[in-house]
């Protein structure tokens, strides 16, 4: 085996153990990174003598070294994890005011479920056994717990 052949595959497996660290996690890809390193330091052992396997086993340890230290730092970490925060809530219905017979019209389709605007508040609802356009008038049939489930009105009568 060449020396750039096994220079490959040593590469090749720290870039398998990364994406295990950064993106494939499940074990494969770093299990897979881990043989190929442990071949390629074998195989330099076998081939080139002690001097060159002790090299090929202290560099695989000290790139393995620099890469956990790389990404335990908090900055390389942020680039990873999500940051947006979600401010939805749950419908708080003791401070809109809405209750069975509350009329409102639908702001987009409800496909059963989707937004409403009722006593002026915008809130989360459920259409009953049907899809509803937006724009169109919805009374309030019943609420359980922090949901409101609706039904479209025959008439254009909003409060």
């Amino acid at each position: 085996m060449s020396p750039t052949l096994l220079f490959i595959v040593l590469v090749v497996g720290l870039l398998l153990l990364t994406l295990e660290i950064i993106a494939l996690p499940g074990g494969i890809a770093g299990i897979a990174g881990i043989a190929m390193m442990a071949f390629g330091i074998w195989q330099c052992y076998e081939l080139y003598g002690a001097t060159a396997g002790h090299w090929a086993l202290l560099c695989c340890i000290v790139a393995c070294v620099l890469l956990l230290i790389v990404f335990m730092k908090s900055k390389t970490w942020n680039r990873f994890s999500l940051t947006d925060e979600s401010d939805s809530k749950v419908n708080q219905l003791d401070e809109t005011g809405i209750h069975v017979g509350s009329r409102g019209s639908t702001v987009a389709r409800l496909a059963p479920t989707g937004k409403a605007l009722i006593e002026g508040k915008l809130v989360e609802v459920h259409a009953i056994n049907q899809f509803i356009d937006p724009n169109r008038p919805v009374e309030v049939v019943a609420i359980e717990g922090y949901r409101i489930d609706v039904r479209e009105t025959d008439d254009g009568r909003f409060d």
